[in-house]
């Protein structure tokens, strides 16, 4: 059970604080039961229905909350569940894990992806790659997967709040000591900590705090307004990237950054100025934060694409098989893909399917470097373009690379994969 304490004592009131990032495509929970004269350890729930300890997607999360004023903030790696809806005649059947099982089966339909009808009409732009079942060569254009027949955006959000919700509850009970009694005394009063794209706006949370007292999390308007509170994901990648990378030899008060978080569906670019490092790190926005639909799944798309080119004549071409390469493609290639590596498999079948002529083989594809970098570049030239837009006219900190080159610093947490530090140079930054 990974666990991360935090060095200070608490002198707060008894309660437990959790924070749900509900993603495009995954989501986490972290949380913590915080009790006077502890160092409150934060926890996350990796144990899930249909998805044993420590056995789901891996990645590094965030958990931030406030007591007293106070922001505290933990960087723990997390186990991530499929941000999955299965129905059947409009009732809510599987979620989560447990979902994947009914994907592909007709009987049943699948609700995914279902937080792209949230987002405001100023972030569904028309320059993403075509829709899975979209023609060739038709041109790009938005496009959101239909929720199930009969059921609105509301239940689905509902439900799937709910799952979490329950499994974050029994997570609790089953891990805590008295893990019962601590979850009746306190259960009522619980923070709930949602993290939001930096685009969505007043509607969006109001839809989130609606949608908790559908799922029967909080019990009125008024209790929703009292324990929900929001962190844009501008705002805690900054604190995250500040608590991995070695920022003392470099963030002075008045320097000027930039934090890019690439997620799922969007990416939030943000600049930030140093206002004071003591007694406490205190950031400021310098302005208005960009946000632009190209996350991770949009990459998926991409490959979607080349592989529905590149498999046209092939045996394989048929969107059943296409999709099961796209799944292994996000589940591994994609995560691992750095340009280093000429051949790059995608094991997707079994031994019985062979097409050599299109370089299948034993149910394995080998696409090159340069096959699958067309699956990022696109959205890495519209993420890059998003966060250069912030840099127009400032004055931003310039630091030393190890060859002597003058850079700006910009930290960009990479879809699925690792946080890193990019130094992009100024050449390229449009002044």
């Amino acid at each position: 059970m990974a666990t991360q304490t935090n060095s200070q004592i608490y002198q707060g009131e008894e309660k437990i604080i959790v924070a749900i990032d509900l993603g495009t495509t995954h989501t986490a929970v972290s949380f913590a039961h915080a009790y006077p004269g502890s160092q409150t350890g934060v926890r996350m729930v990796t144990r899930w229905k249909g998805q044993p300890e420590a056995a789901g997607d891996s990645k590094v999360d965030y958990f931030i909350f406030r007591v007293h004023g106070e922001m505290w903030l933990k960087c723990i790696p997390t186990i991530q569940i499929p941000t999955i809806v299965v129905y059947e005649q409009g009732e809510m059947i599987a979620a989560g894990a447990e979902a994947r099982e009914f994907v592909g089966d007709d009987a049943y339909e699948i609700s995914r992806w279902f937080k792209l009808h949230l987002h405001p009409d100023s972030m569904k732009i028309s320059d993403e790659p075509p829709a899975y079942d979209s023609d060739i060569g038709a041109s790009p254009a938005m496009e959101i997967p239909p929720l199930p027949s009969n059921v609105t955006l509301t239940k689905v959000y509902s439900d799937f709040m709910r799952y979490v919700f329950d499994g974050f509850r029994t997570f609790f009970q089953q891990t805590t000591l008295n893990g019962v009694a601590i979850w009746d005394r306190l259960c009522s009063s619980i923070i709930i900590v949602l993290t939001i794209p930096n685009g969505w706006d007043s509607r969006q949370q109001g839809f989130l705090k609606q949608t908790a007292q559908e799922a029967g999390i909080v019990q009125s308007e008024e209790d929703a307004d009292l324990r929900i509170e929001f962190v844009t994901e501008g705002e805690a990648s900054v604190h995250y990237v500040l608590g991995k990378v070695d920022h003392q030899t470099w963030l002075k008060k008045g320097t000027i950054f930039a934090v890019t978080d690439a997620g799922g569906s969007t990416v939030d670019s943000t600049l930030y100025v140093c206002k004071a490092l003591e007694p406490k790190l205190e950031l400021e926005e310098v302005c208005a934060s960009e946000c632009v639909q190209a996350g991770g799944v949009f990459v998926d798309r991409e490959a979607y694409t080349l592989l529905t080119k590149k498999l046209s004549k092939s045996k394989f071409k048929d969107k059943g098989s296409i999709s099961d390469m796209v799944e292994k493609f996000e589940q591994r290639t994609k995560r691992i893909f750095d340009g280093s590596q000429e051949s790059n498999v995608i094991e997707f079948g079994s031994r019985r399917d062979n097409d050599r002529k299109y370089g299948i083989i034993q149910g394995k594809i080998t696409l090159t470097a340069s096959e699958v970098r067309t699956a990022f570049d696109d959205i890495i030239k519209q993420s890059t373009e998003s966060c250069l837009k912030l840099l127009r006219g400032r004055q931003v900190k310039v630091l030393p690379s190890n060859h002597g080159i003058k850079l700006c610093l910009i930290s960009i947490k990479v879809p699925n994969s690792r946080w890193g530090v990019w130094r992009i140079p100024l050449s390229s930054v449009p002044f």
